[in-house]
């Protein structure tokens, strides 16, 4: 699947919700949306930097809607006004942003950390209903323990906290 898809995709819906606040219209996709995007389902993590520095980032980890395009523009939507670590963008900020999508793999469990490898899997941390998730292969992420470590932090739970831990793989698309 061409890599230009998902990002273009992703940047239109970003401009479209922060132009008007809602998601970007099945009718205003980009025309040349391949067919897979609109019919098959996953995760989908959308992730906005502002001259290198995280602006937004937010993602479902199993599919909540109707195909990956739609998972794409709603989480789109909700990174770009709606991540609770950042003021939603404004129209300025626009021709500054890189934008990258994440298509996840579904989750499946580890009964070891030797079966995670910081660079090829995200993470997910499950202690009741605390869950914390951490994409793979993120700058500044060296090892399996900081990003278990991070993972936690997000989800609130003690760092030496026992949890059970699910792994995926992503396709990532960036520009």
């Amino acid at each position: 699947m061409p890599t230009e898809a998902y990002v273009e995709l992703a940047k239109a819906a970003v401009a479209y919700s922060v132009r008007t606040g809602v998601v970007l219209p099945e009718t205003e996709y980009p025309k040349d949306i391949p067919d897979e995007m609109k019919e098959k389902k996953a995760g989908a993590f959308v992730s906005i930097h502002e001259k290198g520095e995280l602006r937004g980032c937010i993602g479902t980890f199993l599919p909540c809607y109707s195909c990956i395009a739609e998972e794409v523009a709603r989480n789109a939507r909700e990174a770009s006004l709606h991540d609770p670590r950042f003021s939603a963008i404004t129209e300025d900020e626009l021709p500054d942003l890189e934008i990258s999508v994440d298509i996840l793999s579904e989750p499946e469990p580890v009964s070891s950390v030797e079966e995670l490898d910081e660079k090829k899997y995200g993470v997910i941390v499950t202690d009741g209903a605390r869950r914390g998730l951490l994409l793979p292969d993120l700058d500044g992420v060296d090892s399996v323990r900081e990003q278990l470590y991070i993972a936690k932090r997000k989800a609130g739970i003690e760092p030496d906290k026992e949890v059970s831990v699910m792994r995926f793989t992503v396709e990532r698309h960036s520009e």
